[in-house]
Formats: C-alpha cells, sequence, structure tokens
C-alpha cells in the first residue's frame, strides 16, 4: 500500500541515489511498521527546470518533496519517527540539506486499498491477508517480505 513519490527537479538525483533512496524508505517503512517490504513503491517524478515552485518562486535546486500515501492505524509516534527517518537518509543519499528535504504523509483507510488482488487489512492483520493469497502469489512474494 505505501507508495512514494519524491519530486525533484530533473538530473538532481542520479540512479544511485535514487536507488539508495528507494531502498532506505522501503527499509524504514518495514522497521516502523512491521510490514512486508513488497508492498513498498518508490516513484520518482523528475520534474522539469521551470515547473518546481515554493513560495511562488523556482524552488532551490536542491529541493526534494517526498509524499507517501500509507494504511491508517499507525501511532502518531511511529508516522514522526519515520517522516524524521525519511528525511535524514534523503539528505545523507542525495547530498542535499536536512532543511531542503520535506516529507509528507497521507492516510488512506485499508478498506479502500487493494493490491495483490485482495483489499487491504487493518493494521496488524497482515499473517490473515497474506493466507489469504494463492500459494503462487505467497511464494513469489515471501522472498521479497
Amino acid at each position: 500500500m505505501p507508495t512514494f513519490i519524491c519530486n525533484a527537479v530533473a538530473g538532481r538525483l542520479t540512479p544511485v541515489q535514487k536507488t539508495e533512496i528507494a531502498r532506505s524508505i522501503t527499509n524504514i517503512y518495514h522497521e516502523e511498521f512491521g510490514s512486508p517490504r513488497y508492498f513498498v513503491e518508490v516513484i520518482f517524478h523528475d520534474v522539469a527546470p521551470g515547473n518546481y515552485y515554493l513560495v511562488a518562486r523556482p524552488a532551490p535546486a536542491d529541493k526534494i518533496s517526498i509524499t507517501g500515501e500509507i494504511r491508517s492505524g499507525r501511532t502518531d509516534e511511529q508516522r514522526s519517527r519515520m517522516v524524521q527517518r525519511i528525511m535524514q537518509d534523503v539528505a545523507m543519499a542525495s547530498g542535499a540539506a536536512e532543511d531542503m528535504v520535506w516529507v509528507h504523509l497521507l492516510e488512506s483507510p485499508f478498506a479502500d486499498v487493494l493490491e495483490y488482488r485482495r483489499v487491504l487489512v487493518p493494521v496488524g492483520e497482515e499473517n490473515a491477508w497474506f493466507s489469504s493469497l494463492p500459494e503462487t502469489l505467497q511464494e513469489r512474494l515471501k522472498p521479497l517480505a
């Protein structure tokens, strides 16, 4: 369910940096929430120069904005810890100053999300959800958890 969109001016992030950021966000999500890694999507939008604004002016070249949509049911502490960690790791991977990395989380009710042909379940019921998947899909996903 978690989908993270990373916006930066085109050319700002190298393929290596993007891979490191995607790996970091995936691991942070798994570590903070205990959910399997196979749920995490990270999508990079390379914004054309002149199409990224902050305070009605072109955004600084180092500005990176990440919006993550997650399933509701996490505590305030978990979410706060997660956005802090993402900000720090993205800054480190990209070489940007921490104040140039903004992270926003949006929550969706679990019943509004369908993945792997199944509607998601409340936080904490992932094992039952996983068991409901076809055996071939379970085998494909196990190594990715």
